[in-house]
């Protein structure tokens, strides 16, 4: 209904137009309204003629209005199919005559319409119609009248009018549809890859071409068909078109539709007859005709343009018809490849070149030329020619004068192609840039053309492999197969045809070039024909690829460019046209780009490479030189080309990448096949063997490029091991034997270099996953595989170890040998714990190490051995644990280097760590000495044995196949064999080493075992080195010899303990007997079980006293500390029988005698460790101790004390000190207070010391009596209450020896005196003897009080004869500390009735009170001589004398003590009598006195008002205070009367002198305190008072100070004194007789 519409609207406008001048228009139009109103569809239109007959009468008229708007409806009738088919023939003369009309626009509606007839089904079918169609077109196209737009749209309409006739001929004689078009002049991609892939692509669809028959007779379209393309021929060779009648046409127009008809219409000539005979006959010879030019031709035909035109049909042509056309084929590619040779212009030859490099990229059309042409014997090598010509035209330009500038261009374009911008020649330029522009485009055609044909190879080569006649480079290479396939035949032939040609034109600009593009264009088509030859085993070309790549990858800076001729095989070298370096190594990007693309190479044909593998890896050696460089920098390209990309991160540089691509290389080995593999090591070896010639004793650049290939080899191979470690059983000897080849050269460098490499293989294989678990050794399922596997790992595991082992024994050098020493400590450290097989290859090695002569070779060897022996015991088989035992010794056994014979004495002790894992059935609980002794032989141990050996963990499977026993036997026969060496330091380590293990593990020992270690062991060890220290020489040794100086050997200085062979001898027997110690402390309870242990303990007995009094100092002092610590280790565990304690006494005993005259230090030394074994012996055993143990204990005290003050009598002149021996009895004197058994003792203890205090001339002889009754306490219960009550009667008479208990100075008594008086020993002595008697019990100490308190009274009054001692001074503080601590409570818990008691508390206190009488009138308070004693001396001394006064004033006498009340009188005079010192004195020997004698009778009057003052306490007053209180008081009152009078008559004396300065402060304070002294009412009682005053006073019973009453008189006296604060004082004291009286309340009012 639209269309209705249209037309309608059309009609009007047509009416509308048409009323004024054509009314029959008009009207025909509104008639036409009217019908089409009556009409539907267009089919109805079509019927009805009207409609159509109203437009062309309007187009008839001839007006530029009417005829568009007719020739527009017509146009939409058409379209719409509402015109009739026979219509046509009034429709073609309408046109014809619009198209002679001179309006533009009416001439384009004309073409317009005639190609929607063409387009419609009003197509014309007869010749008439057609040509005059198609005549309308071409004479607008030739009029001179026509303006451009319509000329241009008359071409493009006859264009497509001949593409829509003959695409009718296709639809008419059904052919197959669809076009192929020529892709030859299409734009091209950015790359000449891109372009050979395309065409590929393309032409797909022309390899199923139609299948039907060729036909002879042809439908009436076929005919116009052909009709048309022979006019067409004719007009473009310049004759007439008789069907078309066109009188002229330029043959330029005709001949560009010919090529389109060619290129687009393939079928219709390769299917109709007819066709294919005007194309041969007609258009080929017109082509052929056309093709034959000079430079003379002028006219149309010399223009560019038809060039191009007659050239592109040529191309057409041979691309799609060549296999039909051979010899019009072959004379136009001869024609074509002739004129590249011909003096043409640049613009001819570079349409040629531009027609040739369409063949080459287009891969069907240069397979299809190669086929028909270079692979047929008759015909001529087309192919080759083209590449030939190209080639040449690339060789050109060295030749050219602007060479430069033109290879300059060439990268230009290049570069511009590769980003998409395409360079094309411009036909006006003339200068001479347009002309190096134009050389450098035809020689970029032809390198593209020759890359084209690399290409179409590669392409070829690919499809081969996809097709299955060739096989992947990926697979695994077999040189006996042939290529028998079609197109893998052809492959080759085209390599064997081209490659030499390619490779100089390619070889020759990648020199020359510098661009990036350029570069990286040329260097694929390098990659992708390198990778065709691999795949087509075209050894020769690959090679001469490959040589020619290598030479642009590194770019020496002094290398020669030489033109070499191209081998067959890999024989060019690169060493060989490299001369010597010099200089840096500069990489261009150039270098950088070749040399990814040889690996890529590499990469992709690794398996194919095999021989040619020696040009790859010289080149990556000399990689690898420039890479480590230090020298070797990338350089930037500074021309105006772009540089290359870099596709590096900004963190790495070329020299980074380049290194990961030379290492990926190799560790890609692990994807090739396993033959690939072989093929590349032997050609890493060969490399190596070509540099080794000439490095042995060459120097220089040359020498060290050929090590540094030497070095590259080995890496590699090193490369190739890691990455195939699954696979390396098949590889191994290749690579080790070229290593052991490396490592007997002379070169030390190549021998170091291959011994690393072996370390780096070895270890690698070792640590591989095949290594890294043992296979079971028996599987029920797969037992066979378990054997092949156990076979093949064993294998590998032997072939691994063997080149040490070889390389060992086979060479003299040291270096070598030391370097295998090297490398099989590192597999030990590494993958020791992985070998099983090789254990007895490693263990012969080292053993024969061992007794080498050089230092190193011992210490490697030494290494190795110390990691099997730390690490390895576990996996070693047990079959070596005996070997490795032997190879240990041998190393202890060695002289050459002692360290190492004193670390393999300590793997000794290792190995019996991991022996003794295998000891199971040791004595359980070896410790408890009972269970041991009971249960030893029994069923229980065995129990016992068991249950530990399985709780114990499991040991290695290589264990439980040992005989631990004798492996550990083996090790003590070294071990003793080594004690007995005569180096010290082997024989010491070696009996320490022996002992250690005993102590480590007997508790894993059995009884068996333990007794041969002691007879065949430990005993003879001792022997030995006893027997060796006494019959070793004492020679002085000298040093080892340091140098000279003034002709003189210096030697180094021994330390003269260890000068002689007999002192190192003596080092060893003390080692020997710390060992036995040791043994003793830990298992002597079990080893007293042993058979015979009792005869062996006797002989140590006697060795130790042997040692003692014969040995050196160090013997004896082991000796006894040997004893010392076997006893005492075990003694107070009870583990310890008597008469081994007893033993250890009576040897001591007898050591201690017999040494009595040794006074030398060594003896000295001796005796203090023997005395302080003695006192730590009783501390730990004194349970176990008796009372003749105890007796003998102190006797041997005794003697050694009384010897030793007889021996050092003027000790205290000489030295001031007290001997070393005292020194040590002191120190153990502490220890030996008697156990709870041995209470008895201590009197005996006690009274022996103190008879070590200063005592009186002759001892009682009933104090002796009373020490041996004491001692018979311990033998009868009832002893101590007869003692007692005999001791406090006075009556103990009973003699020791009675009760057959020997005296402990029985012995003495005969070589002095019982008492030996010594200040020094008497000063050490005092405060032990005070800790001593608070530790001894209540009885003892209650009966030996007396005799302290007398000695300590004796060495007190040692302050006369020397103050300056200190022997008074802790005397006092010892008595001091008695009598506060132990008084009262010797009196309070001594548990006697009064009637025994009171005869001992008479003796207490009359000692007591006699030492203060003594002490305190006679030695304190006076001006003693001393000269000596400084202020501070002075001052403790007077404050010891103040304590002593403090004590008996507030501790003693106040304290509820029994003592008598004559006692309590002499202790109270004895404060009165110090008291009265300073008032006693006359005034002028009172002012000469010292202070501090006036300060202690000031004291002493202040301790009597202390005692006489009470002070409302309740608690503090007791029945002795109230009778100190009143003594105290009565001697206070008559001491103050003195003391007052005595001021008044002093006084009167001097007159108006002043009185002393004591004088006055002892009146004073004694006013004072009297003013303060309040007594107890019992107190006053006492007082000398009038009875009736007595009796006043008692009813007043508050009244606390009745003494002032009694010196009343006196302070009368006082009233009248000169001294101001006397009377002061004075009135005070009558105040308060005032008050005491009770005077104050009188009054004379009251």
């Amino acid at each position: 209904m639209a269309l209705m519409a249209v037309l309608e609207s059309d009609l009007r406008a047509l009416s509308a137009e048409a009323r004024r001048r054509y009314p029959a228009v008009k009207d025909a139009a509104e008639h036409a309204i009217l019908k089409l109103r009556t009409l539907s569809s267009p089919s109805d239109i079509s019927q009805n003629e009207d409609i159509v007959q109203i437009f062309l009468m309007a187009s008839e008229v001839k007006t530029v209005k009417l005829s568009v708007i007719g020739l527009s409806c017509l146009q939409k009738l058409i379209s719409h199919d509402a015109v009739a088919p026979s219509i046509l023939n009034e429709i073609l003369p309408t046109l014809k005559d619009h198209a002679e009309m001179a309006d533009e626009s009416v001439q384009l509606k004309t073409l317009q319409t005639i190609l929607i007839i063409f387009q419609s089904r009003l197509h014309p079918e007869n010749e008439e119609n057609m040509a005059q169609a198609l005549g309308i077109c071409l004479r607008l196209l030739e009029s001179n009248r026509s303006s451009d737009s319509v000329r241009n749209t008359a071409a493009a309409t006859f264009r497509q009018a001949v593409a829509l006739i003959f695409d009718h001929v296709v639809h008419a004689e059904s052919l197959p549809v669809g076009k192929f078009g020529s892709i030859g002049y299409a734009s091209r991609t950015s790359s000449v890859t891109g372009d050979v892939s395309r065409s590929m692509n393309n032409s797909e669809s022309t390899e199923n071409e139609s299948a039907s028959g060729r036909r002879e007779t042809t439908t009436n379209a076929g005919k116009l068909g052909l009709r048309l393309l022979e006019d067409l021929t004719a007009i473009a060779a310049g004759g007439c078109a008789t069907w078309l009648r066109v009188n002229y046409l330029q043959r330029t127009f005709a001949l560009d539709i010919l090529e389109f008809i060619l290129a687009n219409y393939v079928t219709i000539f390769k299917i109709l007859v007819p066709y294919e005979q005007a194309l041969r006959h007609q258009i080929c010879s017109l082509l052929m005709t056309s093709l034959r030019t000079n430079t003379e031709i002028e006219g149309e035909v010399g223009e560019p343009y038809f060039r191009r035109l007659v050239l592109r049909s040529v191309a057409d042509i041979i691309r799609l018809y060549s296999s039909s056309l051979i010899t019009e084929s072959e004379v136009f590619l001869s024609m074509l490849i002739k004129v590249t040779f011909l003096d043409l212009p640049l613009w001819h030859r570079i349409l040629v070149l531009e027609i040739l490099r369409g063949f080459c990229v287009e891969a069907r059309t240069l397979r299809i030329l190669f086929q028909n042409f270079d692979m047929h014997p008759k015909n001529t090598n087309i192919v080759e020619g083209m590449v030939k010509a190209l080639a040449r035209v690339v060789s050109s330009v060295q030749f050219l004068e602007t060479s430069e500038e033109s290879l300059a261009a060439v990268a230009g374009m290049f570069s511009s192609k590769a980003k998409g911008i395409e360079w094309s020649l411009d036909n006006d330029a003339s200068n001479a840039a347009v002309l190096v522009a134009s050389e450098a485009h035809a020689i970029t055609l032809a390198i593209e053309g020759l890359l084209g044909v690399v290409f179409t190879v590669a392409t070829l080569t690919d499809e081969a492999v996809d097709v299955g006649e060739l096989e992947s480079p990926r697979c695994d290479y077999d040189p006996s197969s042939k290529c028998t396939g079609k197109i893998a035949f052809l492959c080759i032939s085209m390599v064997d045809s081209l490659w030499l040609t390619i490779l100089d034109a390619l070889s020759l600009i990648l020199a020359r070039s510098q661009g990036e593009a350029i570069v990286l264009e040329i260097l694929k088509g390098y990659q992708a024909f390198t990778q065709a030859c691999g795949v087509l085993h075209a050894v020769e070309p690959l090679n001469s690829f490959l040589a020619s790549l290598c030479k642009f990858t590194i770019n020496f800076p002094n290398e020669v460019e030489k033109r070499s001729g191209m081998s067959p095989s890999p024989g060019p070298k690169r060493s060989d046209i490299l001369v010597e370096q010099r200089d840096s190594i500069i990489l261009t990007p150039k270098n950088v780009q070749a040399l990814r693309t040889l690996f890529n190479i590499a990469h992709r044909l690794h398996n194919v490479l095999g021989p040619s593998w020696v040009l790859v890896l010289e080149t990556l050696a000399a990689l690898d030189r420039a890479i480590h460089s230090p020298h070797a920098t990338t350089q930037e390209v500074s021309t105006p080309v772009p540089k290359l990309t870099r596709e590096s991160s900004g963190q790495y540089s070329d020299f980074h990448i380049l290194s990961s691509l030379n290492s990926q290389l190799f560790e890609s080995s692990a994807l090739m096949h396993i033959s690939a593999v072989k093929s590349l090591i032997s050609a890493l070896c060969q490399l190596s063997h070509q540099c080794m010639t000439g490095t042995s004793s060459g120097f220089g650049p040359a020498t060290s490029q050929k090590i540094g290939s030497i070095s590259f080899s080995v890496e590699r191979m090193i490369s190739i091991l890691i990455n195939n470690l699954h696979r390396v059983q098949p590889l191994w000897d290749q690579v080790v034997n070229h290593f052991l080849e490396l490592a007997n050269n002379s070169n030390q460098h190549l021998r170091n270099m291959a011994l690393d490499a072996l370390d780096k293989s070895i270890c690698a294989v070792l640590s591989s996953e095949q290594f890294e678990a043992h296979p079971p050794s028996g599987s029920s399922d797969n037992s066979q595989n378990v054997e092949a596997k156990e076979t093949e790992l064993r294998s590998l595991e032997c072939a691994v170890i063997s080149p040490l082992r070889v390389l060992y024994f086979s060479t003299q050098s040291s270096d070598v040998r030391a370097g295998s020493l090297k490398i099989l400590l590192h597999v030990l450290e590494r993958c020791g714990e992985k070998l099983r097989y090789s254990w007895p290859s490693i263990l012969e090695m080292l053993r024969s190490v061992a007794d080498a002569s050089e230092k190193d070779l011992i210490t490697l060897g030494f290494q190795s051995l110390r990691v099997v022996m730390n690490d390895g015991l576990s996996t070693l088989p047990a079959d070596c644990l005996n070997v490795c035992v032997d190879v240990t010794g041998a190393y202890g056994a060695q002289k050459t280097e002692l360290n190492i014979s004193l670390t393999a004495i300590g793997l000794l002790w290792t190995t019996t760590d991991f022996i003794a894992k295998g000891l199971l059935h040791g004595p359980a609980g070896i410790l408890d000495v009972h269970s041991v002794q009971n249960n030893m032989d029994g069923e229980k141990t065995e129990e016992q044995t068991n249950d530990l050996s399985n709780k114990m963990n499991r040991p290695s499977p290589s264990i439980n196949t040992v005989d631990h026993e004798k492996l550990l036997f083996s090790v003590f026969s070294l071990l003793q064999e080594l004690g007995a060496d005569e180096r010290p330091e082997v024989r010491n380590s070696a009996v320490r080493t022996l002992f250690q293990i005993l102590g480590s593990h007997g508790q894993k020992l059995s009884k068996r075992v333990w007794e041969d270690c002691l007879w065949n062991y430990v005993f003879p060890t001792l022997d030995r080195a006893s027997h060796k220290a006494a019959t070793s020489s004492k020679d002085e040794w000298q040093g080892k010899e340091l140098g000279t100086r003034g002709g003189k050997a210096v030697h180094m200085l021994i330390h003269h303990s260890r000068n002689t062979a007999q002192k190192q001898w003596d080092e060893t027997l003390v080692l020997v007997l710390g060992g036995i110690s040791r043994l003793l402390r830990s298992f002597f309870p079990y080893l007293r079980s042993l058979n015979n242990f009792w005869s062996g303990w006797e002989s140590l007995l006697l060795f130790v006293k042997n040692s003692i009094l014969n040995g050196s100092k160090e013997v004896a002092l082991a000796a006894t500390s040997c004893l010392q610590t076997a006893v005492l280790s075990h003694c107070t565990k009870g583990n310890l029988p008597m008469p081994y304690l007893k033993s250890v006494v009576d040897a001591y005993e007898d050591v201690l005698q017999k040494s009595l005259n040794y006074s030398d230090n060594a003896a000295i030394k001796v005796k203090q460790e023997i005395f302080h074994g003695l006192g730590e012996l009783y501390a730990q055993a004194q349970r176990m101790f008796d009372d003749h143990m105890y007796m003998q204990l102190l006797a041997i005290i005794d003697l050694n004390i009384k010897q030793t003050l007889i021996t050092n009598d003027n000790f205290e002149n000489e030295s001031g000190q007290v001997p070393h021996v005292l020194r040590t009895i002191l120190d153990i004197l502490p220890l030996l207070g008697p156990a709870e058994h041995l209470s008895s003792m201590w009197l005996i203890l006690l009274r022996q010391l103190l008879q070590y205090l200063p005592g009186p001339d002759s001892p009682s002889q009933n104090d002796e009596e009373e020490a041996r009754r004491a001692s018979t306490t311990d033998h009868n219960p009832d002893i101590h209450a007869k003692l007692k009550h005999e001791k406090l009667n006075g009556s103990a008479t009973a003699s020791l020896k009675r009760d057959g208990v020997p005296s402990p100075t029985s012995e003495a008594n005969n070589t002095t005196s019982v008492g030996v008086p010594n200040y020094l020993l008497a000063e050490k002595l005092i405060p032990i003897l005070v800790d001593l008697l608070q530790q001894a019990t209540t009885i003892e100490k209650y009966i030996i009080f007396p005799e302290f308190i007398q000695s300590f009274g004796r060495s007190m009054t040692t302050r006369r004869d020397n103050p300056d001692g200190s022997l008074w001074r802790l005397a006092v503080q010892g008595f001091n500390s008695i009598l506060v601590d132990d008084v009262s409570k010797i009196v309070k818990d001594s548990g006697l009735d009064s009637k025994t008691i009171k005869p001992a508390r008479l003796r207490i206190w009359k000692e007591v009170a006699d030492v203060y009488e003594i002490f305190l009138i006679s030695y304190c308070g006076r001006a003693l001589p001393s000269n000596s004693l400084s202020a501070v001396t002075l001052k403790d001394d007077e404050s010891l004398e103040m304590a002593v006064l403090n004590i008996l004033g507030k501790k003693i006498l106040k304290s509820p003590i029994d003592a008598p009340i004559d006692i309590l009188q002499r202790l109270v005079s004895t404060l009165d009598r110090c008291a009265s010192r300073t008032c006693s004195l006359p005034v002028e020997t009172v002012e000469l006195m010292p202070l501090h004698c006036s300060r202690f009778s000031l004291t002493c009057l202040q301790v009597l008002f202390s005692m006489s003052s009470f002070n409302e306490g309740p608690d503090d007053w007791n029945l002795t205070r109230c009778e100190v209180s009143k003594i105290a008081t009565m001697v206070l009152m008559t001491r103050c009367e003195y003391i007052l009078n005595r001021f008044l008559l002093d006084e009167n004396d001097l007159g108006e002198r002043p009185l002393p300065t004591a004088r006055l402060e002892e009146v004073i304070y004694v006013l004072q305190e009297l003013a303060r002294l309040e007594i107890h009412p019992d107190t006053a009682s006492i007082l000398p008072l009038h009875p009736q005053l007595k009796s006043g006073l008692a009813e007043r019973k508050h009244d606390k100070r009745p003494h002032l009453l009694v010196l009343f008189p006196s302070f009368c006296d006082l009233v009248i004194s000169r001294e101001a604060r006397v009377r002061e004082l004075v009135q005070v004291l009558l105040r308060l007789i005032t008050e005491e009286l009770a005077l104050e309340k009188l009054s004379i009012s009251s």
